[in-house]
């Protein structure tokens, strides 16, 4: 089988590739550039729990350290001289993780370079694609012509993709919704590692808006938010910002600090009409393009790769399955959609300027929480996306019970205990070519695992995870957020929840694992009773004798 193709070595295409590979597909990347990245302090990506947990288990490390990214200790935001709100983030509202992309970058390089499933091509241009039954044929202009044979290409190019132009997908939108410029620098300002946005500040040119976000290392990430045209920032302009903008967060003397890099971001928001064209797909920035409002494009191109990933290595392995496939550009056009038409709802009311709304009383707490949710991952404009109406949504059962995590939604990370008697983090374990089950069992910690993995409904549980239609793996953990006792979690690959049962129901676990895994099978009724059939035979013999 050949491999799969990435044009693009971003973070999006690079997280691609190492996730291909832990599901054993080889990956080829098609690389424009010489392989190394340039370093720019003042681009930085900010990264939500989810997507966070994603980075650290394929490349094996953490970010959170005082070398390569910082976890913020909490948010304030402000008005004129009004403290506006104040968050504290904890397990249950989990600090976002800022990173320089350069950091990111390298760390998922240096993780391929140990992965012998990935090839990195540099200098390679792709400019044509042809597809045929069988798969794809690519041809990368260089220092060699060379053409490419591959099962599927992915399209991670960025935001003017050869691959989106190639297979012929308008990519329509706005432009220029908003302006920044940006300065990185090291000083220090109070609230360490807090975040900090500040509305209409109270200085000549501090602007409409300005944010201040910490990297590692004491270097300040300082955002200011520019008219949507015409005016130009000189260096001299933006020195005048960066003195006054310390100045007044440090009561009116501007710290000592350093200039580490600037810039001006422009932030677009586009959205392919099309993300598959047979065995051609696009991810993050060449399928998608948003940022306003303290929302993060990378974020959203990161679970690009997390969710298509597993779904190509079915593809990959077991032969294509459309159904499948097809509900990569469902689930996640769809999230992006949503995530797209609420900034555009939102920026007139926040950038609308001096109309009625800013005499409301309360419009400016309310905008201030739009703002928040937007910085902070939360609500339409930043929480994590949930596939509640995707065809891979489990069937209705009335055997489903209600737990802290929707179906469809991203599962909460949980201590569990692995089938060797680990104790791992929930987690840990995603991200392989197989479906999660987790028992909720309250006291299993108290008890030696030998005690109680032959006894009560494990057997049977058991019994019917090895019946299920694909390879899954059975957890057990003490508790779950929301869940009663000896609820059932099935996960897919990519932590999304399917279902959540009440005990062991043979039938509707697999039922729902069917589902999660695109259908198949004009035979599911028949399938599901034996699936229950076996796991009543399984559990019956597995249970202990008395003499």
């Amino acid at each position: 089988m050949d491999p799969v193709i990435v044009v693009g070595a971003g973070p999006v295409g690079l997280t691609l590739a190492l996730a291909l590979s832990r599901h054993s597909v080889p990956t080829v990347v098609l690389d424009e550039g010489p392989g190394k990245d340039e370093q720019r302090p003042a681009r930085t990506v900010v990264l939500r729990d989810d997507t966070a947990a994603l980075m650290e288990r394929l490349t094996g490390r953490s970010f959170g350290d005082q070398e390569s990214g910082a976890r913020w200790g909490g948010w304030r935001s402000l008005r004129r001289k009004q403290l506006m709100r104040e968050l504290t983030f904890s397990d249950e509202m989990p600090a976002p993780l800022h990173v320089p992309q350069h950091a990111l970058t390298g760390a998922l390089r240096a993780a391929i370079a140990e992965e012998r499933l990935v090839k990195v091509a540099v200098e390679s241009k792709l400019d044509s694609v042809e597809q045929d039954a069988g798969g794809l044929t690519a041809h990368t202009r260089g220092p060699k012509d060379t053409w490419w044979r591959g099962s599927y290409l992915v399209g991670c190019d960025g935001p003017r993709s050869t691959v989106r132009k190639l297979l012929d997908i308008r990519f329509p939108g706005r432009t220029a919704v908003e302006r920044h410029a940006v300065a990185a620098l090291r000083t220090e300002l109070p609230g360490p590692g807090q975040a900090l946005l500040h509305r209409m500040p109270p200085w000549r040119h501090g602007g409409a808006e300005v944010t201040g976000r910490p990297l590692a290392g004491g270097v300040w990430r300082l955002d200011w938010l520019l008219p949507p045209r015409g005016e130009l920032v000189t260096p001299d302009a933006l020195v005048v910002r960066i003195r006054e903008t310390l100045a007044g967060w440090c009561g009116g003397s501007t710290p000592p600090y350093e200039l580490l890099d600037t810039g001006v971001h422009t932030v677009h928001h586009r959205l392919a009409r099309r993300w598959r064209v047979g065995r051609a797909f696009l991810a993050g920035d060449a399928a998608h393009l948003l940022g306003a409002l303290g929302t993060q494009g990378l974020d959203e191109g990161l679970r690009d790769a997390d969710n298509l990933a597993w779904k190509l290595a079915l593809a990959w392995h077991h032969g294509a399955h459309d159904a499948l496939l097809d509900s990569y550009q469902v689930e996640r056009r769809a999230s992006v959609a949503a995530r797209l038409r609420a900034a555009d709802q939102s920026l007139p009311i926040l950038r609308g300027g001096k109309g009625l709304r800013s005499y409301v009383p309360g419009s400016a707490r309310g905008h201030d929480a739009l703002l928040t949710d937007g910085h902070v991952g939360r609500g339409p404009l930043g929480a994590p996306a949930s596939y509640a109406d995707s065809p891979l949504a489990a069937p209705l059962s009335e055997s489903e019970v209600a737990v802290g995590t929707a179906p469809g939604a991203p599962v909460a990370d949980a201590p569990v205990t692995a089938p060797d008697g680990s104790l791992v983090r929930l987690r840990d374990r995603l991200g392989a070519s197989q479906l999660l089950v987790v028992l909720v069992a309250p006291g299993t910690v108290v008890w030696e695992r030998r005690h109680w993995v032959t006894a009560g409904i494990m057997p049977r549980l058991a019994a019917a995870v090895t019946a299920l239609p694909h390879p899954a793996e059975l957890l057990v953990a003490e508790s779950y957020p929301g869940a009663p006792a000896h609820s059932v979690l099935l996960i897919r690959p990519d932590g999304h929840l399917v279902t959540a049962l009440s005990g062991v129901r043979p039938a509707e676990l697999y039922a729902a694992a069917e589902a999660a895994l695109g259908g198949a099978a004009p035979k599911r009724r028949t399938d599901s009773a034996d699936a229950e059939e076996k796991a009543e035979k399984t559990a019956a013999a597995s249970r202990p004798t008395t003499q």
